[in-house]
């Protein structure tokens, strides 16, 4: 199979159309379609949608799989050998281990030459489809079962609380507990379920939901008392400790498990990653 068609395929991919691919490659649009031509006649299959952006089949799924992880061996030779290159690594993490224990990864990552870090902020739940689809070369995900092709270490878990802003907290106080039902509840986005969970588990289902999507914003919004929501240890303790936050429920947690899961690659790089995750994740450990 020619390298040269699957990095075409690959920067169609990364950059979502072929013009913008062919500016990529100092190529022409013309000469990306012929590539793609070429690759699709070869494998007997289409391989892109050709959309905008432009998004791989199936059968384009594992070539970008395979591309992906041919320019990340390559790059890392050309380096090794040579000392130059730059080697571009997509990692998929999810957005409140973005903001809390993963923090001294970046700083150390931060020291490393001739690295180029492409993070895709996605729920635990679902980051290991970035590894299915060829998006990423490794993801923080809470699926302990690995993708074909990959292998998954644990990291730990991070636990969760029930919390809200103490004004809050005593508005919905209802008896020795609280009003879950007509509490208004603050979310990360659709995906996150936590809330859910909680809630569940008492039997109830609140009227007013209020989506808030990033890390930082959610746990202001819990703050200033827009909703209850389920918050990280690690953003919670400094915030009880001032009273700016109070347990809705004082024991009752939720543990989401995490795992680093990569392609089995022989790749110094991705060991290092795993190294320096291992490393800020030992606070996980239960």
């Amino acid at each position: 199979m020619d390298t040269s068609h699957l990095a075409t395929l690959l920067a169609i991919v990364d950059h979502g159309t072929f013009e913008a691919a062919a500016r990529a490659l100092h190529l022409t649009p013309s000469a990306v379609s012929q590539r793609i031509r070429a690759l699709e006649s070869e494998v007997g299959q289409v391989v892109l949608r050709r959309s905008v952006p432009c998004r791989p089949t199936a059968a384009g799924e594992v070539l970008i799989r395979l591309a992906r992880q041919h320019e990340l061996l390559l790059t890392e030779a050309r380096v090794a050998i040579a000392g130059r290159g730059l080697v571009t690594l997509p990692l998929a993490v999810n957005a409140d281990s973005l903001a809390t224990w993963l923090r001294p990864v970046l700083a150390e990552v931060a020291g490393w030459d001739a690295v180029s870090l492409r993070l895709h902020v996605e729920d635990q739940a679902y980051s290991a489809d970035l590894l299915r689809s060829g998006d990423v070369l490794g993801a923080v995900t809470s699926d302990s079962t690995p993708v074909q092709g990959c292998r998954v270490n644990r990291l730990g878990a991070m636990r969760y609380r029930p919390a809200a802003a103490p004004g809050f907290a005593d508005r919905w106080r209802k008896g020795r507990g609280h009003d879950w039902q007509g509490m208004p509840v603050v979310t990360f986005n659709d995906k996150d379920a936590l809330q859910g969970i909680v809630l569940q588990e008492r039997g109830a289902s609140p009227s007013v939901v209020h989506r808030v999507p990033t890390s930082h914003d959610f746990l202001e919004a819990v703050r200033v008392g827009l909703g209850w929501g389920m918050v990280p240890e690690q953003q919670l303790d400094a915030d009880l400790a001032q009273g700016r936050l109070a347990l809705l429920s004082g024991g009752h947690y939720v543990d989401i498990p995490l795992h680093w899961m990569r392609w089995r690659l022989d790749s110094p790089l991705l060991d290092r990653v795993g190294l320096a995750l291992s490393s800020a994740a030992v606070g996980l450990r239960r």
